[in-house]
């Protein structure tokens, strides 16, 4: 028994922690603790960033909305002797050329995007969607450049012209038609933006069709889907949250963009009638007349940056909702 009772007590606990274990435990514990601080001040900073801005333009912008109310936003004012200022023109200039540019790039984009993951050669595949990524590397200037001097040209001479001889005797139709045939306009601006939210909106889907397993591909494949039918009911379901993303990155720089727009939309404060019309954006605004304002007409321009920053934070929530619908009507 006192031979036993030796082993037990002379043989070590290996269950016991040593002192280099625990030391080892709390370095590790606090280096995560400073980690998660760390990465959460990051997430921190960028939201007291964006609430900074927001801040900014509000203060800078109560002037014109305590003067005007909520009248400045379907006023067509825009009278910088009398500070008289209205945001309406500057709003639909805004919406309708991106609304025309998403119409343009949107199936574009898909169809490039299924053409790469789909049905394109391998040998093929890399440099095209290289080539296609190069787009979004341009710089917007250059696009308005391009714009101004080797697309509205053409655009008068092989678009405008013709539309308008053709459709412009139509009754209604004739009406969206209508106006100078210069190659300047709220279409000639939303051709442009197509061109510059293509390869972003082209980019994101490519990827995110590109993560759909195989298996389900060749499952339908096999049970003797079309392409088309493979694309549309495996494909898009799978990829719907990744789709809707790059369609709201592709809104969100139309509305955004600046110089491009400037170049080609005509800067005339007046309501556009016509697909034609030359007209102005919140943005070309801004780039116009910042460096010359002074007084209401510089916080009304604080304004319309406001109303662009709210724009875009209703269409990301309409996105939002739109993707947690699809997903409840899923799950259901």
């Amino acid at each position: 028994m006192s031979v036993v009772a030796t082993m037990n007590t002379s043989t070590p606990n290996v269950d016991a922690p040593t002192a280099s274990m625990v030391a080892v435990a709390r370095k590790q514990r606090i280096q995560d603790i400073i980690f998660h601080r760390l990465t959460q001040s990051f997430s921190l900073l960028v939201l007291f960033a964006l609430l900074g801005i927001l801040v900014s333009l509000l203060y800078n912008a109560w002037p014109t909305f305590a003067k005007f109310g909520a009248h400045f936003l379907w006023y067509v004012e825009w009278d910088i002797i009398n500070e008289e200022f209205g945001a309406a023109i500057s709003i639909v200039g805004t919406l309708a050329s991106a609304s025309i540019a998403m119409l343009i790039a949107v199936p574009l984009a898909f169809g490039i995007a299924v053409f790469l993951t789909e049905t394109c050669p391998v040998w093929l595949r890399r440099p095209l969607g290289t080539a296609i990524e190069l787009l979004a590397a341009v710089p917007s200037i250059i696009y308005g450049m391009f714009g101004l001097f080797v697309f509205a040209p053409l655009f008068a001479d092989y678009m405008q012209v013709p539309l308008q001889q053709l459709l412009g005797g139509m009754p209604i139709v004739g009406t969206l038609f209508a106006g100078a045939t210069n190659g300047l306009g709220i279409m000639a601006a939303g051709i442009i933006l197509a061109f510059m939210v293509l390869p972003f909106v082209a980019a994101v889907m490519r990827d995110v069709f590109e993560i759909t397993p195989p298996i389900l591909r060749e499952s339908a494949y096999g049970l003797g889907c079309t392409t088309w039918e493979v694309v549309r009911k495996v494909v898009l379901p799978y990829t719907q949250k990744g789709v809707i993303g790059g369609i709201m990155l592709g809104l969100g720089r139309a509305l955004g963009e600046t110089m491009a727009v400037t170049f080609v939309i005509g800067n005339a404060n007046r309501m556009p009638t016509s697909l034609f019309s030359p007209g102005t954006s919140i943005a070309s605004v801004l780039a116009n007349e910042f460096g010359e304002a002074e007084g209401l007409h510089f916080n009304t321009l604080f304004a319309l940056g406001f109303l662009l920053f709210v724009i875009t934070f209703v269409v990301l929530s309409l996105a939002k909702l739109m993707i947690l619908r699809a997903e409840k009507a899923k799950g259901s």
